[in-house]
Formats: C-alpha cells, structure tokens, sequence
C-alpha cells in the first residue's frame, strides 16, 4: 500500500514537471506570422547552446532579441557557431512577438548570402 501511494506521488510529480517544461520551452504562439520580418545587422551577442541558440542583432534603428534554432538542427543543416558569432552581419527573417517588442522567432537566416532555413 505505501509502496503504490509512493509510486501515485512520484508519477503526478514527474507528470506536472513534464507539463511545466513544455509550456517553458515553447510558447511560439505568442508570435504574430501574419507579420514577417527581414532584419540586417551585425550580431553583438551569441549563445550557441541548446535548447535554441539565441543573438542579438544590431539593425540600423535597434536591437532585437533572436531565438533561432536547436544546435543539432543548425548544424544538420550546415550552420556552426562560427557563423553566427559576434561581429557578424546577418539577415533574419521571422516573426515578432506580440508580447515583447524587440524579440523575433527566425524562421530562417542568410549568412554570406546563404539562406538556411531553421524551422
């Protein structure tokens, strides 16, 4: 009996942190796709990690929050972290947030006039 409540406990935990992860690592509905952007400008900062590898892009009028894609994903299709380091110049094209109005969900980057779709 103590053993079945334990296991009851343990499983509603695990499930309930499940759910919170999910919801943590994606939200991209707050992202408006009926508004497309394309942005140039040079990246001032790089995170080449995972989950998803961010930057910073410094366009002429401002500076915008990028999430871009999985490392694994990047990489499957071409891309490292050397392209994507600071002091490089990159064209994004996404779609802004509804919620934070510097910050773009890229569906896919050109790098030396290369396109590399990300989604």
């Amino acid at each position: 009996m103590l053993i079945r409540r334990f296991a009851t406990i343990a499983c509603t935990i695990l499930a309930a942190f499940a759910v919170v992860a999910a919801h943590a690592h994606h939200g991209w509905g707050d992202y408006d796709a009926s508004k497309p952007l394309t942005l140039t400008g040079t990246i001032v900062e790089s995170k080449y990690e995972n989950p998803h590898a961010t930057i910073r892009l410094k366009t002429a009028d401002k500076t915008w929050f990028a999430w871009l894609a999985p490392v694994t994903r990047m990489e499957g299709r071409g891309m490292n972290g050397d392209m994507v380091k600071v002091g490089a110049t990159v064209t994004l094209i996404g779609y802004p947030s509804s919620s934070k109005k510097d910050e773009l969900r890229v569906e896919r980057i050109i790098v030396n006039g290369k396109p590399t779709e990300l989604r």
